[in-house]
């Protein structure tokens, strides 16, 4: 296969595999907000996290031993697409009486085939750049970014286009969008070049495929800390998603002498817009991690993120619409790329250099399932607790006091971590 050829579909691929994420990931806390269901928020993202604990392995298994990988990318995205789809046309027949019951359940069947499918095609992907004589270390990354690029461009649309004069990031059709290019996913997954099943994986036992024999890590003291903060730092990884846009939705009914001052705001009229910058920023500083890790090393990278959070819930809780406030939203905005990036991959980088290599793949699952799977599902659960006894769904201006809550808890964490960590360059040279 021609290796241009097969470089633009695979940007394709990716293009659209976080499109159909970006459509509402940014924007259903918003149109969630509007309907009423404010308070059930972080039921929502939570089953994100929930899902990600053990949906991801499954999928895993059936692609190693049962189904070639590019289809069972395309019958996850399938049942994805019609499931999210589904709650779009049923938000939209039931008008202002939306349920959360079927609502909810429609949207967890949704996540719940969608999340594994972000490491199915990386599988696709590498597969077919090796079988194509190409390097996946070298020419997966500038592919990589085209899946970032597709996020972005699906935020701007759910920000931009108006759906009967309202916009998508307020409305069902964010989740209609959704659902629709996954189908298309569905269906152009397999076009996608074979995927052969590896008949040799099918004597491995179900405990190995899980990856439990990464707890063994635990024994570790110093990786023990690191899974642990890698859990609390990623309590902090949803609560923007969950929160911020329906936080900027919130200045709309902020009045000033019987005016609506912020109402006509860019950053109120087009809220994804704006969180649009933490994506791009996110692209951005990928480019800079080289240049940090050699200059400050690896707990001083992960240190670098975990304060960079600080700032990314401060900002927002300083910040207002109007100028200069809105500079806020947008440093805030700037930050997050340092926040989450830094972390994950400096993070990823530890367990690389220090786990042993019999394991170093299940670590590497163990990492991302305490940071996307535990971290994340405990803390949307504990970010609306706050929210909630905040009180900012009766008196918005009470949104400032959450924000400041969570950057405490960043602050805690980063010191704590930067108190019980070692760094593993001073340790080894010890």
């Amino acid at each position: 296969m021609n290796k241009s050829n097969l470089t633009l579909r695979l940007i394709v691929l990716n293009f659209l595999e976080f499109a159909v994420w970006g459509a509402y990931r940014t924007s259903l806390g918003r149109y969630l907000g509007n309907i009423g269901m404010g308070s059930y928020i972080k039921w929502f993202f939570a089953m994100q996290g929930i899902v990600s604990i053990f949906m991801p392995t499954l999928m895993g298994i059936v692609a190693d031993r049962k189904m070639e990988a590019q289809k069972v990318l395309s019958l996850c995205h399938g049942i994805a697409g019609v499931a999210m789809a589904g709650a779009g046309f049923y938000c939209m027949g039931a008008g202002a009486a939306v349920q959360f019951a079927p609502l909810f359940v429609l949207y967890s069947i949704s996540v719940a085939f969608f999340m594994p499918t972000i490491a199915l095609v990386n599988s696709v992907s590498y597969n077919a750049m090796s079988r194509a004589g190409m390097d996946p270390v070298k020419d997966f990354p500038p592919i990589r970014v085209f899946g970032t690029v597709g996020f972005i461009c699906s935020m701007l649309t759910t920000n931009f286009l108006h759906i009967d004069g309202v916009a998508m990031q307020s409305s069902f059709a964010q989740l209609v969008s959704s659902g629709i290019l996954s189908v298309v996913l569905c269906c152009y997954a397999l076009t996608m070049p074979s995927c052969p099943v590896d008949k040799s994986k099918k004597s491995g036992s179900l405990a190995e495929a899980f990856g439990l024999k990464a707890f063994s890590l635990f024994k570790d003291g110093q990786f023990a800390i690191f899974f642990i903060f890698s859990m609390l730092l990623g309590a902090s990884l949803q609560i923007t998603n969950g929160y911020a846009n329906l936080f900027l939705g919130s200045f709309a009914d902020v009045e000033v002498n019987g005016v609506k001052v912020f109402a006509d705001t860019f950053a109120v009229k087009n809220s994804n817009a704006l969180i649009a910058i933490s994506q791009a920023s996110e692209t951005l500083c990928i480019l800079l991690i080289p240049f940090f890790m050699k200059k400050f090393g690896i707990k001083k990278v992960m240190l670098i993120s975990m304060f960079a959070w600080v700032l990314r819930f401060g900002f927002f809780g300083i910040g207002d619409p109007a100028m200069p406030g809105v500079l806020f939203f947008i440093f805030s905005c700037i930050v997050y790329g340092m926040a989450f990036d830094f972390f994950n991959i400096s993070g990823s980088l530890y367990v690389e250099q220090n786990a042993a290599e019999d394991i170093r793949s299940s670590a590497q699952g163990l990492f991302m399932m305490m940071t996307n799977g535990f971290g994340a599902t405990i803390g949307t659960l504990a970010a609306g607790a706050v929210v909630d006894a905040c009180g900012v769904f009766d008196n918005p201006a009470a949104w400032p006091k959450a924000w400041y809550i969570f950057a405490a808890y960043a602050f805690v964490v980063g010191v704590l971590f930067m108190i019980l960590f070692k760094d593993p360059q001073k340790k080894a040279a010890a």
